[in-house]
């Protein structure tokens, strides 16, 4: 497997789709982009058919018409593969496909390798004849696999002696015709292929069975090993042959069994030999093969539960043979070995991916995650100093229009000799930058830290990653924003009644003027000496100007108050709107495409699913019940 990119073709064609949805997301593949997400959308509003016509296609170019329907041409209740897949499986199939397609640009190509691998082999599989079931014999060297092979097949197709390894090439024995090409898939050449004797009605319970004899999977050569690593990747059910010297061999269970306990409805572990023990020793030998089994997490078929298939046989007196033949009949004749291998490699598949799909918790974006980026960026860009800025020249500019000229007139020279100037900009001192830099980098890693905390590795990650994204120029941007909003305290507003009170200032110090001149005329001469009317006048004037002024400054609180506060949200929501477009609204991608491919995982995962299914034969998935039977829990 060539990693994420292989896993994207073969999940593009493990139908054998033709149809347009696949055509284009295959033709997307090499310019990836986050409208995948819609496009799937638009795709569940809208389905798109004819996957069943394109399998089809597919299907018939691999593999002729007795691969897919038999030599006989008949059909019966078990459609080919070449047609599609059904049921849970379809769905779960799907499911991975979407899951692949959407994790590629987000995930390592290692992680997905083993997905893809799975799809390719569903494609393969998918179309070749259904009413073939594959199933290889596999042991270590010495178990007896080979005389098992040739006590199935009734006749001695598969060499068998003391030298070791005796089984250098798989061989391989159809009951049926039309299993070219699914022995072609398995790389086995055509003077390796051979046909039982005829006759029997075992022999026709078996139509439709395929038996591979593989290398011994301990052989001291490399290639034999490779060999049945390779094949059993690809059957759809296996025969393990154990004996009492090496049934709890550590490298049969530590290096096969243990990897594949999730494959134990379509495993078979049958003890050889057992003519060289007593019968209470094979009990006590299978009940201890049984707990080793158990440990390695594999399920055995006992007690109304599906699993593994246990029993016992002894190749050379035919001893358990018979009800070997019997199972495998029934197994084989029941034609759903390749779906029920494909839906474990599938939960093989999955469980290897959880620690990338499954979060801890419940990650996201809260409101009030939102709400402090909002405050963080608000006190980068200074939205509440701006709007005390705007309180206080509001309320400035209320008394100097309001206030007494000699007051006013006051106020200027004190500017005068502290400031050197009479420019009212250089009251307070000004900032360099619009923005604070690093409070925007903190806010950002604080929401990005916030919103991937719980998520896998790669996710985590990749909202990391869109978060810095749009970070970068975030504080230029706020600097532009904030300038193009202007400065509240540059120009605030004049209420309606600020010219009422500068005329009422006007009269108090015209009454003042006025109430100076008539005593100044009365001093010299010119008016008739009257003191009380110029002294009233000129004293009402005077306290009536600073009252005048203190009733200005009480009625400007509010609203130079409210002017502030606009002028800070005015601006604390322009820079909260700037970092959600660059900031929050990618990370909400990022948060609603793992939303999408978690809900992808689920499905594929098969958690819905039932956790057992109900037996058919008997006590056991494949077998009657066995007492003396010992599972460790």
């Amino acid at each position: 497997m060539g990693g994420a990119g292989s896993a994207w073709v073969a999940a593009s064609r493990y139908e054998g789709r033709n149809d347009g949805r696949d055509s284009a997301l295959v033709s997307t593949s090499a310019a990836w982009d986050d409208g995948l997400i819609a496009r799937r959308a638009a795709e569940r509003a809208h389905p798109v058919g004819g996957t069943a016509a394109g399998s089809s296609s597919a299907g018939s170019s691999s593999a002729g018409p007795s691969d897919v329907r038999g030599d006989d041409g008949d059909d019966d209740a078990f459609p080919p593969l070449g047609g599609a897949y059904g049921g849970a499986l379809r769905a779960r199939l799907d499911a991975l496909h979407e899951l692949v397609g959407l994790s590629r640009t987000r995930v390592e190509n290692g992680a997905l390798a083993e997905a893809g691998r799975v799809l390719d082999e569903a494609a393969a599989r998918q179309r070749l004849s259904a009413r073939h079931t594959v199933v290889a014999i596999a042991g270590a060297t010495g178990s007896g696999k080979s005389a098992l092979f040739n006590a199935l097949a009734g006749v001695p197709v598969s060499e068998t002696g003391l030298r070791r390894p005796t089984t250098a090439a798989p061989i391989a024995l159809s009951w049926s015709e039309g299993a070219a090409g699914l022995m072609d898939r398995l790389g086995i050449p055509g003077r390796l292929r051979r046909r039982p004797l005829a006759g029997g009605a075992g022999d026709a319970d078996l139509q439709g069975l395929v038996l591979i004899d593989l290398p011994d999977h301990d052989s001291a050569l490399t290639a034999h090993r490779d060999q049945v690593e390779r094949l059993l990747g690809l059957v759809d059910a296996v025969i393990w042959v154990v004996d009492p010297e090496k049934y709890a061999d550590a490298a049969l269970h530590e290096r096969y069994l243990r990897p594949l306990a999730g494959h134990a409805e379509v495993t078979f572990v049958v003890l050889n030999q057992i003519d060289r023990l007593g019968t209470e020793a094979a009990d006590l030998v299978l009940d201890d093969l049984r707990r080793l089994l158990d440990e390695d997490g594999m399920a055995v078929g006992e007690h109304g539960e599906p699993g593994a298939t246990v029993l016992p046989l002894s190749a050379v007196t035919g001893e358990g043979v018979a009800e070997l033949r019997e199972l495998l009949g029934r197994f084989v004749q029941e034609r759903t070995a390749p779906e029920r291998r494909l839906a474990a490699d599938v939960d093989a598949a999955t469980a290897r991916l959880r620690p990338v799909f499954v979060a801890d918790g419940r990650p996201g974006l809260g409101e009030r995650a939102r709400e402090e980026f909002a405050d963080r960026l608000a006190v980068a860009v200074g939205a509440q100093a701006a709007g005390e800025a705007a309180e206080r020249v509001w309320r400035r500019n209320a008394i100097r229009a309001c206030g007494t000229p000699w007051l006013r007139l006051y106020r200027w020279y004190e500017r005068v000799r502290t400031h050197g100037t009479t420019d009212p900009r250089q009251e307070s001192p000004v900032e360099d930058e619009l923005t604070a830099r690093q409070r925007v980098e903190q806010a950002v890693r604080t929401v990005s830290d916030e919103a991937s905390r719980g998520l896998p590795g790669p996710w985590a990650q990749a909202v990391r990653e869109a978060a810095l994204r749009g970070a970068d120029g975030l504080p230029e941007a706020l600097d532009e924003l904030t300038a193009s909003m202007g400065d509240p305290a540059a120009r605030p507003p004049r209420p309606a009644w600020w010219p009422a009170a500068v005329l009422a200032q006007v009269v108090m110090t015209f009454l003042q003027i006025f109430g100076a001149l008539w005593l100044v005329g009365q001093i010299v001469g010119v008016v008739e000496p009257l003191l009380w009317p110029p002294v009233l006048i000129m004293v009402a004037g005077i306290v009536g100007g600073p009252l005048v002024e203190w009733a200005c400054a009480a009625a400007v609180r509010g609203p130079a108050r409210r002017y502030g506060q606009e002028a800070e949200r005015r601006l604390r929501e322009a820079a909260a709107a700037c970092g959600r477009a660059r900031v929050l609204d990618p990370i909400a991608a990022e948060l609603m495409r793992y939303r999408e491919v978690r809900e992808q995982y689920v499905t594929a995962s098969g958690a819905t699913r039932p956790a057992s299914r109900a037996t058919r034969f008997g006590g056991t998935r494949f077998g009657p019940a066995r007492t003396g039977a010992a599972r460790v829990r």
